[in-house]
């Protein structure tokens, strides 16, 4: 069960504060959606390769509409020992060794991407980030492994919950699949930028937040409602 409450542990022994949310710390019930895609030298999480990663923090406004706040990107080296299935990098273009590529490390680039949405997490008073992704499990799976290899152990994401576009293109347009649900929207698809973690990060949380925009539009949640007993 993900608990609502939002706490602050500073470390100095001291009994936690709870944090002051603001409208998008109380429209999730204090989880950050983080808007993530990535591309990978396969589809197993526990023996291929990370090898794009892109991550979309999003904000609020005082009426309650969702936008795009900040985009993070990063080219990742295979992890030593990697599976690299040659039909997967046909699919997505990349050569994973290619020099001008400027691929980070799992450990860096996790590490340099991880900060700003710990910041975010703090400033809207929320206590986990929860990913939001297009078949979101798969992101998720393979943003999990990565986390364990590294050794990370602060991550700002929850383990299992996630916000899948996926599901929720199907509730409001009947399209399961990014680029149709995307056109249903409105918002158009370049079907020659598809399949980079960057292009499709962007549109997965343009198409996440025309969703929860118009669902509060429609009256779905009311921003200006004191949601303290949600």
């Amino acid at each position: 069960m993900i608990e609502p409450d939002v706490v602050s542990d500073d470390g100095d022994n001291q009994p936690p504060k709870t944090k002051k949310k603001t409208r998008l710390g109380e429209r999730f019930r204090g989880f950050l959606p983080v808007v993530v895609d990535l591309e990978t030298g396969g589809f197993n999480a526990k023996t291929d390769a990370l090898l794009e990663l892109a991550m979309v923090i999003l904000d609020m406004d005082d009426d309650g509409t969702l936008f795009i706040q900040d985009q993070l990107h990063a080219h990742i080296q295979p992890f030593e020992g990697a599976n690299l299935e040659p039909a997967a990098l046909e699919f997505t273009g990349i050569d994973p060794f290619h020099p001008l590529r400027m691929a980070e490390s799992e450990k860096d680039a996790l590490a340099r991407m991880f900060k700003p949405i710990r910041d975010a997490i703090k400033h809207h008073g929320c206590n986990r980030a929860v990913l939001v992704g297009h078949n979101a499990h798969f992101d998720l799976g393979f943003l999990n492994q990565a986390i364990e290899r590294t050794g990370i152990k602060r991550t700002p994401f929850h383990p299992f919950s996630c916000f899948d576009t996926a599901t929720l293109g199907g509730l409001a347009y009947g399209q399961t699949v990014l680029a149709r649900a995307c056109d249903a929207a409105g918002l158009g698809f370049d079907h020659e930028e598809a399949h980079s973690a960057r292009y499709d990060a962007d549109l997965t949380a343009q198409l996440f937040c025309t969703i929860v925009n118009r669902w509060r539009d429609l009256g779905g949640w009311n921003p200006h409602q004191d949601s303290a007993g949600q």
